[in-house]
């Protein structure tokens, strides 16, 4: 822990935004260089021109890919484009509309010249193709959109992101973005200036480039999924932080045209974040689920009778945060549990009675012990939205949600409003919470504690090379030879996620009073564990310790 985590960022914290724009164009990627490739995580590529991982060259070459790809997969619909705050995002934007546009593309543009959420990209692409309709959402055959988000969530100033969202609209699956990867650095290999590209000022004048309303389109559709009315009447008091991010017009536009007291507490825009309060590490993310972070709103808040309830989005918008009054901001676990305890107790009778709820492997324990209590069937699937899409598609799953404060649910009436995360309508979900039963969400969550047991959770990070994150994305349960974990006997070693059987990337280990998981991350040589302990903190910490020597152990260093 940094001694400045959530003090306000200093002038030396503050990223150059013309060298990082001017490298963008300027400096060209050593592809021979594993760092400097096109690879996509679980949301896109990401990476910064300063360091030749997202610069002009990268993204030509992977807008090219994905036009190649989406021809092969017979979608010849429009695709809707939206970016987020990022200094990058502009450019790595214009470049792609470039490309698109030349390989004759029909692009949706946001009729604002402004920002868009990913749940509005995912939004769009789902109307577009049949959503809300009786014939339901089509994925496949001709005249189908898809989409491109030009962001890297809440990863700091200095990065650029870039993903893609085929006609399901939500993120890409392995197979489509391991594809587009290997395309785009074979493009890299043969000279990305070789890509027909038009200026950006003749794409825009061509017919290839049309204006989409993405924020009436999204605003004007949230009564279907909320009960907005319920907030209004109730007089629920809101403060929305956008921090910074793509929503900062939208609460706005959400609170006039539903009348409600709702007020954006922080309506600046700055590709430098200078407003920020620091993360752990000192570092500038817009992380809403960090209480570093999100320090400036919990202490607007806490004690505070300005706000019923408060919340905070990441950079696109796709996740969220949750400030109360007695309890500040909310560990995402936690409102994760108060969420679906709420949706799935009557508060959504249209939703086919057998819907299940969805959660990420590394999500709370205590989602599946209430889950129990409602007497509902929970799908485990492994880290990444994008395995949650098949069920919010055809209704069969209401919630999909991850540990990450990011998740979505099902409209009202049981049909599909995004398949990919939308920190929104979880934020405006809290204060339909208030509205309807008179109670804050950490407060629903102290009942749930009170019934089903508390839980210490945390995420912490532990050095890893190359090979040690190589080899712990491809164990198998047998490399675990490990009995106990923090005194108790293991139950399940698990390297397949139990809801889909899909490779979870990594080990969770399970006992009856805790479990770990850990996974290599993506951009740094390091692997995260994630752990739980539904005995005390200090057994939390005995866990997280256990889980290294599991992992190290089965890695055999």
């Amino acid at each position: 822990m940094d001694p400045r985590a959530g003090t306000l960022a200093l002038p030396e914290d503050l990223i150059d935004v013309d060298a990082l724009i001017s490298a963008y164009y300027d400096l060209t990627p050593d592809i021979s260089d594993p760092t400097q490739k096109v690879t996509f995580g679980t949301s896109g590529h990401r990476g910064s021109s300063l360091d030749r991982a997202f610069n002009e060259a990268h993204i030509v070459a992977t807008t090219a890919a994905i036009v190649e790809y989406r021809r092969g997969q017979g979608t010849d619909g429009p695709l809707f484009i939206g970016r987020d705050t990022h200094a990058l995002s502009l450019p790595a934007w214009q470049s792609a509309i470039e490309v698109l546009a030349a390989a004759g593309v029909t692009v949706m543009i946001d009729a604002r010249d402004s920002f868009t959420p990913t749940p509005a990209v995912s939004h769009a692409i789902l109307l577009f193709n049949g959503a809300g309709t009786a014939e339901g959402v089509r994925t496949t055959g001709p005249g189908l959109a898809d989409g491109i988000v030009v962001t890297p969530s809440h990863n700091p100033p200095r990065d650029g992101g870039f993903k893609y969202n085929p006609p399901h609209g939500g993120p890409a699956d392995s197979d489509a973005t391991t594809w587009i990867a290997n395309r785009a650095n074979d493009i890299l290999n043969e000279g990305f200036r070789n890509i027909p590209r038009l200026s950006l000022a003749q794409a825009e004048a061509s017919d290839y480039v049309k204006r989409h309303d993405y924020l009436s389109a999204y605003v004007d559709d949230l009564a279907n999924v909320l009960d907005l009315d319920a907030i209004r009447d109730a007089g629920v008091r809101i403060g929305a932080d956008p921090l910074g991010g793509a929503a900062v017009e939208y609460w706005g536009a959400i609170g006039e045209r539903y009348g409600l007291d709702l007020t954006v507490v922080n309506p600046q825009v700055d590709p430098r974040w200078a407003f920020m309060t620091l993360d752990w590490d000192a570092k500038i993310r817009m992380d809403c689920s960090s209480p570093y972070s999100m320090a400036s709103l919990v202490e607007k808040v806490r004690g505070s009778d300005a706000f019923d309830i408060a919340t905070g989005n990441d950079a696109d918008s796709d996740r969220h945060g949750i400030v109360t009054p007695d309890a500040g901001l909310m560990n995402p676990n936690h409102y994760l549990a108060v969420a679906i305890n709420y949706l799935y107790s009557g508060a959504r009778p249209d939703w086919n009675p057998n819907t299940t709820i969805g959660k990420t492997l590394v999500s709370s324990a205590l989602i599946d012990r209430v889950a129990g209590g409602l007497g509902r069937e929970f799908i485990e699937v492994p880290v990444g939205f994008k395995w949650f899409v098949p069920g919010l598609l055809d209704g069969s799953v209401g919630f999909g949600g991850e540990e990450s404060a990011g998740a979505s649910f099902l409209r009202k009436n049981g049909t599909v409003w995004s398949t990919d995360k939308d920190g929104l309508i979880l934020a405006l979900l809290g204060s339909e919470i208030i509205a309807k039963t008179g109670k804050s969400p950490s407060q629903h969550h102290a009942e749930l504690v009170e019934r089903y047991g508390e839980s210490w959770y945390a995420r912490v990070d532990a050095p890893a090379s190359l090979e040690e994150k190589a080899t712990l994305s491809k164990l198998s349960p047998s490399q675990v030879t490990a009995t106990s974990l923090a005194g108790d006997p293991i139950t399940a070693r698990l390297t397949e996620a139990p809801g889909n059987g899909a490779a979870i990337g990594g080990l969770k280990v399970t006992t009856d009073n805790a479990w770990f998981a850990a996974r290599p991350s993506g951009t740094e040589n390091v692997y995260k564990i994630y752990a739980e302990s539904f005995v005390s903190a200090s057994h939390l910490t005995q866990v997280q310790e256990s889980a290294k020597q599991v992992v190290s152990e089965a890695l055999g260093s």
